[in-house]
């Protein structure tokens, strides 16, 4: 019974839009609108393929490309952080996104995820920054510079 009342509505919606469809009686002659303007019959032209465009700076980032390159070690020394670098330290946790890592409301860019893992605790070193688009949609951009458990 909740079959054939289902069919049933299908076809009165299928007869409905199919008496809408023909109403204007011209044919296949358009009918100006009220501007005046002719409407478009012929689909716009396909956009050209994403792999053709080049990158732009407001590209949003994909969290699980590539890893930021690590800096150069000084022979006999842990790597120096940039100028303005901050260090945090916590546990991280998945974002909402998949491949999305976060640590104290900071989105994790970069840096080796084999340490950076759900559940781990680290210290990472980088910087914030707030300008870059990501596909994670929550935390504030951090671009990990160095990371290590503990």
């Amino acid at each position: 019974m909740r079959t054939l009342r289902l069919a049933v509505s299908a076809l009165a919606v299928c007869v409905a839009l199919s008496a809408c469809g023909g109403q204007d009686g011209a044919g296949d002659t358009p009918t100006p609108t009220p501007t005046g303007a002719q409407p478009v019959t012929s689909p716009p032209s396909p956009d050209p393929s994403p792999s053709a465009l080049p990158p732009t700076p407001g590209d949003p980032v994909d969290p699980t490309g590539p890893a930021l390159p690590l800096p150069t070690r000084p022979s006999g020394g842990a790597p120096k952080p940039s100028a303005g670098a901050v260090t945090l330290t916590g546990t991280v946790t998945s974002g909402v996104e998949p491949n999305c890592l976060l640590l104290d409301n900071h989105l994790l860019v970069g840096g080796p995820r084999d340490v950076l893992k759900p559940g781990t605790k680290v210290t990472v070193t980088g910087r914030v920054q707030r300008d870059l688009l990501t596909t994670c949609q929550q935390g504030t951009p951090f671009l990990v510079e160095t990371a290590r458990r503990g």
